[in-house]
């Protein structure tokens, strides 16, 4: 009973002692300028009604003393196309707010606009008033306007009849977008295709893709989450895959940012003057395909940036395929890989003809020992050809075939140093350096085949290996 009362009293002493010192806290007016995390907040890009992720920015009160900041508010008001909600408070007008002395709050930010044309700029500024002196942090959006294809148990999401994309609004899918059988989409010049998480699209048997970009007005096809963070990282959506018997058509497009980028099945496809990079297993993954590329650019998949299974047939002519990778540095990480065989969704192993594989005037480089692995399955047709190329190539044993004295091996040179410009995907730039071995090394008249470079600059004169000249 002793026990009790004496625990009660101490309980109870422990409540005054708080009260007490609640009370005693005073707060006063700041007599130093605030200091903050960041000075602008640049969000997400956004979509005509769909609200942002989150953002925050830290309140610091620098001062010895505990402060009211007497006004906290969104210069524009009600009319503003932000919230905020200031330490744990939402609204746009904040009066009083108190600092405990240093101590930080705070401010969390987003927005949900409407859009007023296809692409627009939304600006504001969280506006500090003090006796110090009045201080901002500028608020900082692009707004497109959009729109939606949304899977759901009542809506297959499928292109029915044969359709154009403009670029008049970007292109936001929801779940899996299907293009039937016997249909043609084609996608306009600027047109902007985001894939919401775990989403993807299905070209169907006999269904047309035509990606048809321009040098100044490049399609994209990227992940919804548009902060530059996630330009870097893959598995932001699924993939665009290619039913047996589909066409792909793609031109002057920047393909990124997911699991697959495209998952192609007995496939017909020409893919010109196009970037393709930042993938979680393939950039290109092909079964039993025909693919003629060239100015191709691919880096930083974690499997292979092209996956060549169960045969088919395949150009590459002045491609750059690096594959490097600092989020995925544990990964095979190949250049190319290119094998007879390959397992089908039911486990079994189904083989096929490699009937040609060509690579010209291209640099197939990384920081792996062996930028291409070819498992050629005895028995079976694999016919490849290495032209004027420059390759990492360090053993048979790791590449699958032999350098030296090998027929199908010409004028092309292994593990010299290309020398990009800057390899890692934050600041990619695969052109090459000046002094670069790959400077004037290509085939005169394989390069007349494709007379300009991805940024249509002429190299029908000493052509430079890869896709720039």
């Amino acid at each position: 009973m002793k026990f009790k009362l004496l625990l009660a009293f101490s309980f109870w002493m422990l409540l005054v002692a708080v009260s007490c010192n609640k009370d005693d806290i005073t707060f006063d007016s700041p007599t130093q300028q605030l200091s903050f995390s960041r000075d602008t907040v640049f969000c997400d890009t956004v979509y005509h009604q769909v609200r942002s992720e989150t953002y925050v920015v830290k309140v610091y009160n620098n001062e010895d003393k505990d402060i009211l900041i007497p006004r906290v508010n969104l210069e524009k008001g009600a009319a503003s196309l932000y919230r905020i909600n200031v330490d744990g408070k939402p609204g746009y007008d904040f009066k009083n707010v108190p600092l405990r002395k240093k101590d930080s709050l705070y401010i969390f930010v987003e927005i949900a606009p409407e859009a007023t044309g296809p692409e627009a700029i939304a600006e504001d500024k969280v506006i500090f008033t003090s006796p110090a002196g009045e201080q901002h942090v500028t608020l900082f959006s692009v707004v497109q306007d959009a729109e939606f294809f949304i899977q759901t148990p009542g809506n297959p999401n499928e292109i029915t009849n044969s359709t154009t994309w403009n670029n008049n609004k970007a292109k936001i899918i929801y779940g899996n977008l299907t293009i039937n059988p016997s249909v043609t989409l084609d996608i306009d010049p600027g047109t902007k295709v985001y894939f919401h998480k775990n989403s993807g699209m299905k070209v169907s048997s006999g269904a047309v893709l035509n990606i048809n970009g321009t040098q100044a007005n490049q399609v994209i096809l990227r992940g919804d989450r548009n902060d530059p963070y996630y330009d870097t990282i893959p598995k932001n959506w699924n993939s665009i895959k290619m039913e047996a018997n589909s066409t792909l058509k793609m031109n002057h497009a920047r393909l990124f940012g997911g699991t697959r980028g495209l998952d192609m099945k007995q496939t017909n496809a020409t893919i010109t003057n196009s970037f393709i990079h930042t993938f979680f297993e393939y950039g290109i993954y092909a079964v039993g395909s025909t693919v003629n590329a060239n100015n191709l650019v691919m880096n930083n998949c974690g499997l292979s940036c092209i996956g060549i299974f169960r045969g088919g047939k395949h150009s590459y002519i002045h491609a750059t395929i690096a594959n490097y990778s600092k989020t995925m540095s544990s990964f095979d990480r190949s250049g190319i890989f290119a094998a007879n065989e390959w397992k089908n969704d039911a486990g079994q192993t189904e083989q096929g003809a490699l009937q040609q594989l060509d690579i010209k005037n291209s640099i197939i480089y990384s920081d792996r020992d062996d930028a291409i692995h070819f498992e050629q399955t005895p028995g079976q047709q694999f016919e490849f050809l290495l032209q004027n190329s420059l390759i990492k190539y360090t053993s048979a044993t790791g590449a699958g075939f032999t350098f030296d004295n090998n027929p199908n091996v010409v004028q092309t040179t292994k593990n010299t140093d290309p020398q990009f410009v800057n390899y890692f995907m934050a600041k990619m730039n695969l052109r090459v350096k000046p002094g670069s071995p790959a400077l004037g090394k290509g085939n005169a008249a394989v390069a007349a085949t494709v007379p300009s470079d991805i940024v249509g600059v002429s190299r029908t004169t000493n052509p430079t290996l890869g896709a720039y000249q």
